[in-house]
């Protein structure tokens, strides 16, 4: 069996369309792939529950509880690697990894970044395709790297920036977009990977 992680540090809006889409196609029996288990920087993220509630796993490693960020990589590639994971995925978890970690699970760790990258890598990512007068924006797959944003694109969706757009609403159309990209990015390489 591929088992899947998955890494938020919020609400995990990402993390329940992967999980409702593996659900709903039957990933188990079709691809051999589960969601087994979410993990989190911070124990009151309500994602927690939410998977929780559906029979996944969940673990928890607080950030705050470490004074060096090498020191919390160590000890949440430890938790993570307790799942056996053929597959971790950052959905909305809002730390910057060192190459502690990325290192444990290279080549088969995905993140998603609300912008079309190599644009707008980082935050603020909305305003400040408004502010370059894009026409167009959008969510970006790809592989994890130890250059931040930076590595291979595996999937991306498109988003039209519209007359009156502020941030906000704009970070809304992307969001939305990125609940069908995610699963579907994961769905076509799940099949390139192989079980640990």
């Amino acid at each position: 069996m591929k088992n899947i992680v998955i890494l938020i540090s919020g609400a995990g809006s990402n993390m329940a369309a992967i999980v409702e889409t593996a659900q709903r196609e039957h990933w188990q029996d079709t691809l051999g792939a589960r969601v087994a288990a979410v993990v989190s920087n911070r124990p009151q993220a309500s994602g927690l529950a939410w998977a929780d509630g559906r029979g996944i796993a969940t673990a928890v490693v607080d950030h705050q509880h470490f004074t060096r960020r090498e020191d919390f990589d160590a000890a949440l590639a430890r938790a993570v690697a307790a799942y056996t994971p053929t597959l971790v995925v950052l959905a909305g978890f809002m730390r910057v990894l060192t190459p502690v970690f990325i290192g444990c699970f290279a080549g088969r760790m995905l993140n998603i970044h609300p912008s079309l990258l190599p644009a707008f890598p980082g935050l603020n990512t909305h305003q400040r395709a408004l502010d370059a007068g894009c026409r167009f924006a959008g969510a970006t797959v790809h592989w994890v790297t130890q250059e931040l944003d930076s590595g291979p694109v595996v999937d991306q969706a498109i988003v039209p920036v519209l007359p009156g757009d502020d941030a906000a609403a704009l970070r809304r159309r992307v969001q939305s977009q990125e609940h069908v990209l995610y699963p579907r990015a994961i769905r076509a390489i799940l099949p390139t990977l192989q079980a640990p």
